[in-house]
């Protein structure tokens, strides 16, 4: 049975940029409804069962056709959430750490590009999804959009830093406002698990 990982901080712990009712409803009903939804989808598989919510997302195109739809909605929305609350730390913010820093100068030209860029991309994600700093080993370090709950891991790319726009990760108190949820966020940005996420092979 796949299990909600421990929230890594309190509710409250990301005010005022993200609030404590958002965080709480974000991971409590949202997350953990996809981590039972998955459960649910998967109770006739024990192989499926055995495997990590990764890889279940990273092998979706083998996964059986009565399973690949609820494996990339819940599957990946169990999986980009877990990755998505480490991305993220009281106090956090600044400006990318370790070995990371260096590759997103080489590649974007400087944090600032990049930091418009991946703002461009967020606020650009049509609907429900997600923006990503996701490293592919034929083309480097790319800025890519997913939509729903999908995931770059499913195309081969390994995902460094992600921001949830669905809205009901900002509506309660941005409302419409994405770009201003955007922009508060890169306040609570976790650059050493993201710089992690990059080192790690």
């Amino acid at each position: 049975m796949f299990e909600l990982p421990k929230l890594p901080y309190s509710y409250d712990a990301l005010e005022p940029y993200i609030d404590a009712k958002t965080m709480e409803i974000h991971y409590t009903k949202h997350h953990a409804g996809y981590v039972a939804k998955l459960n649910d989808a998967l109770a006739g598989f024990p192989e499926l069962q055995k495997k990590t919510v990764r890889e279940l997302v990273e092998e979706l195109q083998n996964m059986p056709d009565s399973v690949k739809s609820a494996v990339k909605n819940h599957g990946g929305g169990h999986f980009n959430h877990s990755l998505f609350w480490e991305l993220m730390k009281p106090q956090g913010g600044g400006t990318p750490t370790g070995e990371l820093s260096s590759a997103i100068t080489a590649t974007f030209g400087s944090f600032e590009k990049f930091q418009e860029e991946f703002t461009k991309a967020a606020a650009g994600v049509f609907g429900s999804g997600w923006a990503w700093l996701a490293m592919s080993d034929k083309e480097g370090l790319k800025v890519i959009q997913t939509s729903n709950q999908e995931n770059p891991i499913s195309s081969g790319m390994r995902p460094i830093l992600a921001i949830d726009v669905w809205e009901h990760a900002y509506y309660l108190k941005y409302q419409n406002r994405r770009p201003d949820y955007i922009t508060a966020w890169w306040n609570v940005v976790n650059w050493d698990q993201a710089n992690s996420n990059f080192t790690a092979h």
